[in-house]
């Protein structure tokens, strides 16, 4: 990651159309972007590699366009790397797998909840299934708020790393950080109570 210093340079190369601002920007962020793309994507490695590659298409797109006053780097592209997740998620086969593991979370989370009485294919079987829900949750948040929440949970950030990625103090990233949980839990408990709420009427 790139410090405030180094941003502002970097913002003004992109502004100009230098080459070398962008080689820094991607050598700088392309390892965490793929990461954070992966977190949210899975274990499709082809689909992780389209998003990644999209994503700095469309930073190359719009650089001239970037103004550091809105944020950070990583912000602007975590915020187009989400974008290019949440596409992937609202393709109708995924919507389709989406509904179907909704419609069985609720009792999947009850067997998690049993797993002494599972076999360790059972348990396995039902991580990633409450793992692809994750990660289709994420992706219906705000960008920033998925992006934090990737970066505490999944990469082990602390406040102040996250207050370095995303700039801001320290009180205003845990505020949002707590919104983001509160949102993130909202839309899980959308997803999976509501196909069992329409069973019983």
């Amino acid at each position: 990651m790139l410090d405030e210093q180094q941003q502002t340079a970097v913002a003004a190369g992109l502004r100009e159309g230098s080459r070398e601002a962008w080689a820094w920007l991607y050598d700088a962020y392309s390892t965490d972007v793929w990461r954070y793309v992966a977190r949210l994507l899975g274990p499709d490695s082809a689909a992780v590699a389209d998003a990644v590659q999209e994503t700095f298409l469309e930073a190359a797109r719009s650089a001239r366009r970037f103004d550091p006053s809105r944020g950070s780097l990583w912000g602007w592209l975590t915020g187009i790397a989400h974008h290019r997740v949440a596409a992937y998620w609202r393709q109708a086969q995924r919507a389709a797998a989406l509904k179907r593991l909704a419609e069985s979370e609720g009792a999947a989370i009850q067997r998690w909840l049993n797993a002494d009485a599972a076999g360790t294919a059972d348990r396995a079987a039902l991580q990633l299934e409450v793992n692809e829900l994750v990660r289709a949750v994420l992706a219906e948040l705000p960008a920033d708020y998925a992006a934090l929440l990737a970066g505490k949970y999944i990469d082990e950030r602390s406040l102040e790393q996250l207050t370095r990625q995303f700039g801001g103090s320290v009180e205003a990233v845990k505020s949002k950080l707590a919104r983001a949980r509160r949102e993130f839990r909202a839309k899980f408990e959308r997803i999976t109570r509501e196909p069992t709420r329409s069973t019983t009427r």
